[in-house]
């Protein structure tokens, strides 16, 4: 697409957008009131404005009904989860008996590291990719020693090449080719936060599975992102969140997918009462039988206020479409990119975009590096009302989001800039 530094242009895009409608469903943050460019859902989504409407429903039935919540109605908390599985499973490319939703993330990589991280004496190493978002090295690490496995042996990195800042799928799969008799599992970011970049999930899912590989992914910059087909890749398992591109609210409730082929296997869990058979469940026998599918890692009383602003954001990102939501997501990062390019041009190009250009390889999220002059540049945009976020040492994310961003805005971030 041929793009222009112009706002009549921009305008001409936003009055073509077949989205525009959908940022009228969201709360835009006002500051001195003046409604802010909010470009960091790739970290806090927005507030959906019916997030108050199914709170308020759960809050009145608790406030009437007190434990009777839980049986009463089609809308019991029983059963609350049946309102989440069928939007979430589109979205992510999987039946609906593959995802289920609980916890939060970290504590899903957890749970999914003890069933599908299986070491042997000969096969205990884990691929990641270096400079994962800090909760994926952590649980990593920390799993590891849990089982009397250093670490700093088991975990292989997989590196940028030297003076570059973007991942190159053949040296994943160079990695996965040389340690594939030590290799038990493959767990990278689907996208990486840092960078932006989206992986090429498919294939290292493929190559690994040929090795008898188990591969996992962390989904939180993905989910909603992207359209993802995890069923179809024959990914084993994955985790995200819900509260960056899916709108659920800060700390909002986690996300979990595993493969069907995997449902009838008896491996191993850490088990509560809420992945118990539903139908018995309360007969609270002795010796767990897990519910059928994802829902049998469930561990505890779901967490319903929770659930209730995920269902609100589902329901908005249902009706948008992921097809919809990604063409839209490509024109508004091509925009974005394009401004910035000009920037670099008039700027002696003080800045580099870490972010890969391909489509193929990236989502909303655009990732500058600033090597001279960053923290004045981030403060420049904030001084004009655009929020994005900073990274140490030197990285802007910018991440216009197709459900409620414009196109307007996208060029007021020229004009921030001093684009002519």
């Amino acid at each position: 697409m041929e793009y222009f530094n112009q706002q009549q242009f921009a305008e001409q895009l936003d009055t073509e957008d077949v989205l525009k409608d959908f940022r009228s469903q969201f709360h835009i943050p006002i500051h001195k009131g003046q409604e802010q460019i909010y470009f960091c859902g790739n970290s806090l989504g927005l507030q959906p404005k019916n997030t108050s409407l199914y709170l308020d429903q759960e809050l009145e039935k608790w406030r009437n009904l007190a434990v009777e919540g839980w049986f009463t109605g089609d809308d019991n908390w029983i059963n609350y989860l049946q309102h989440l599985k069928n939007p979430l499973s589109k979205i992510v490319g999987a039946k609906p008996s593959e995802v289920t939703v609980m916890n939060n993330l970290t504590v899903n990589l957890h749970l999914m590291l003890t069933t599908f991280y299986q070491p042997t004496s000969t096969r205990f190493k884990i691929l990641a990719e270096a400079g994962a978002f800090p909760s994926d090295q952590y649980a990593l690490e920390t799993h590891l020693k849990t089982r009397d496995i250093d670490p700093e042996t088991a975990i292989i990195e997989v590196f940028p090449r030297e003076n570059e800042h973007i991942f190159y799928t053949e040296d994943i799969l160079q990695l996965i080719h040389e340690n594939k008799d030590s290799l038990a599992m493959v767990m990278l970011g689907g996208i990486n936060y840092y960078n932006g970049q989206v992986l090429d999930m498919p294939l290292i899912t493929q190559t690994a599975q040929a090795y008898g590989i188990v591969v996992g992914f962390d989904l939180a910059h993905c989910v909603g992102n992207i359209p993802l087909q995890l069923h179809e890749w024959g990914i084993d398992f994955a985790v995200w969140c819900s509260y960056k591109y899916l709108n659920s609210g800060m700390g909002g409730v986690s996300g979990v997918f595993v493969h069907e082929k995997h449902h009838a296997s008896n491996l191993p869990r850490l088990a509560g009462w809420w992945g118990y058979d539903q139908a018995t469940r309360f007969k609270m026998e002795k010796g767990f039988v897990p519910m059928q599918g994802a829902d049998g890692w469930q561990l505890s009383t779901p967490t319903i206020l929770a659930m209730a602003c995920h269902r609100a954001a589902l329901e908005i990102t249902d009706a948008a479409s992921l097809p919809a939501l990604r063409a839209k997501s490509i024109k508004l990062s091509g925009f974005l990119r394009f401004i910035l390019e000009k920037f670099n041009e008039q700027n002696n190009h003080i800045l580099k975009i870490i972010t890969p250009a391909d489509t193929q390889q990236n989502g909303c999220q655009i990732s500058i590096l600033a090597e001279k002059n960053g923290k004045e540049l981030f403060n420049r945009l904030v001084d004009h009302q655009i929020i994005g976020d900073w990274r140490e040492p030197n990285v802007i994310r910018l991440s216009p989001v197709p459900l409620y961003n414009t196109f307007t805005e996208v060029y007021k971030v020229g004009v921030a800039l001093g684009v002519s």
